[in-house]
């Protein structure tokens, strides 16, 4: 069920106006005089390099932030927009990659959650008539309505939310990286979710670092750059080339290489039997310094589990893993920290940073007790600390005072990746999906700087869904696919097909390890 957007505009009339919106925090000028439109009907791409002023552009939009000058008109009504709520009740429906559901509920309560057309006193079976229509309107046929949302997939939980979106009575829809965390089946749902809202005569924002997903999806590219307008073109006029050479003011990175055999340490990591709970079996692979290993699978494939189990998150771990020969007890957060093992998570907000907090706390929040004499805190030390950090990762020392939810998803998970490279005895990174919601200028920034920490002779791991990532990024890719590897192949063994299909669909082969 998608709702027609109401009558009087034609087909590809503005629904929504831009003219020249400007906002800062403090002294930097995130957005700055900044104008486009979308039409009704049309998908149109927003696009922009790490920091450009994507996010604080749909922060303005859903009302969330107030433009410190320009204008925002919905269907030719200047909106003063003070609160998400209000943005919802003018018509504006924001979907993000943070979910805001309620795991505890069902999947009828979830969608009609926040529909407030919807009688507190209809009967049930008429909610259930709603969820039914809007869960096949995302491609979950197969989902019943009354369906604890828990017992979900964080793939499913997405169209979910994309789904309760669809049930308000909404004329523009702002998508800001819906499909970070989605199986390539449930982007393919949320594609042809999309385009029943532009056939219906929706207007559709598209956020998303994804460049293949822009370029197959959206009717115009809005493309920005250090807050200011670099221009729209038709989608069919451009190339992925042109997009990022308009995004970055450069070409696209060529693949990052390792040093030298000869640069690389002694280091050996090696996991053997490695089994946690029912969904991931038997896994095994070493890994030694100086490469940076890819754990390569779709979404559910067992990556995550495999290195949060190495890191001590898994208590129903089994098997073994070693460190330069000595063994690392699983389940163990504190012996693998010990031991040198560190992993930067891949929900950065749920377990990652304080958002609340300075980005300077949260640059230092694992060394206070290094800093701390007497228990008394030296604030000139961590300040210091911060400081240097912030150059190692790469993010502006004038936001180190902003609270960290103020920055972008780029700089954000920078900070938490500055924050892993303080200990000086590290020996181990673990990166979940280190660049997930990250476009692509930020995307390059992460990229070189886990290539500067296997440089450097840590053993590096990381997981990721994403096939160009992996072939720009990794020395050796390990595949994975339903809880077990699939191959193991060195860079100069890697077909980007034959891996595709080793993460798809390809049976699984007994000799991976050789």
């Amino acid at each position: 069920m998608v709702t027609p957007a109401s009558g009087g505009p034609e087909m590809n009339s503005p629904v929504l106006e831009v003219e020249r919106v400007t906002r800062s925090f403090g002294p930097v000028r995130a957005v700055d005089g900044v104008s486009f439109d979308v039409r009704r009907g049309e998908v149109l791409g927003l696009c922009g390099h790490n920091g450009a002023g994507k996010s604080t552009i749909v922060k303005m939009l859903s009302g969330l932030f107030r433009p410190d000058s320009g204008r925002i008109l919905l269907e030719g009504k200047e909106l003063h927009l003070e609160s998400p709520r209000q943005a919802q009740a003018e018509g504006i429906a924001l979907v993000d990659q943070e979910l805001s559901l309620v795991p505890a509920l069902t999947v009828s309560d979830n969608l009609l959650l926040g529909n407030f057309d919807a009688s507190f006193f209809q009967k049930r079976s008429e909610d259930f008539r709603r969820a039914r229509s809007l869960l096949d309107a995302v491609g979950l046929t197969y989902v019943h309505p009354a369906t604890p949302l828990e017992e979900l997939s964080i793939g499913q939980r997405q169209l979910i939310e994309i789904a309760r979106a669809l049930g308000r009575k909404a004329r523009l829809f702002l998508l800001d990286e819906p499909t970070a965390t989605l199986s390539s089946i449930d982007i393919d749902h949320v594609f042809a979710a999309i385009r029943r809202l532009t056939a219906a005569g929706h207007g559709v924002v598209y956020v998303s670092h994804r460049l293949d997903e822009v370029l197959h999806l959206t009717d115009r590219v809005t493309v920005v750059r250090d807050g200011k307008l670099v221009g729209t073109r038709d989608t069919k006029d451009i190339t992925g080339k042109d997009l990022v050479t308009m995004m970055l003011g450069r070409h696209e990175e060529p693949p990052l290489r390792a040093k030298a055999m000869a640069a690389q340490g002694n280091a050996t990591l090696t996991v053997r039997d490695l089994t946690v709970g029912s969904g991931v079996q038997d896994i095994a692979f070493t890994a030694r310094a100086g490469l940076v290993y890819a754990l390569a699978g779709q979404v559910g494939s067992g990556a995550t589990e495999v290195i949060r189990a190495i890191s001590g998150l898994a208590p129903d771990a089994r098997g073994s893993v070693t460190l330069d020969g000595k063994r690392i007890p699983l389940g163990s957060i504190r012996a693998a920290t010990r031991a040198g093992i560190v992993l930067v998570p891949g929900d950065r907000k749920g377990e990652g940073l304080f958002l609340g907090q300075k980005v300077e706390n949260n640059l230092t929040a694992t060394s206070l007790s290094r800093y701390s004499r007497f228990c008394v805190l030296d604030i000139a030390g961590l300040k210091k600390s911060a400081r240097r950090l912030a150059g190692i990762c790469g993010v502006d020392p004038r936001r180190l005072s902003d609270a960290v939810r103020d920055l972008s998803g780029g700089n954000q998970q920078k900070v938490l990746i500055g924050r892993s490279l303080e200990r000086q005895d590290t020996k181990v990174l673990l990166f979940d999906e280190p660049t997930r919601g990250v476009d692509v200028g930020g995307r390059a920034d992460i990229h070189r700087l886990i290539r500067s920490v296997a440089d450097g002779g840590a053993i590096v791991l990381f997981t990721s869904t994403e096939l160009p990532e992996i072939l720009h990024l990794a020395d050796v890719v390990i595949a994975l696919r339903g809880g077990r590897i699939v191959s193991i192949r060195e860079r100069e063994r890697i077909d980007s097909h034959e891996l595709l299909a080793d993460m798809t669909h390809a049976a699984v082969q007994e000799d991976a390890l050789g």
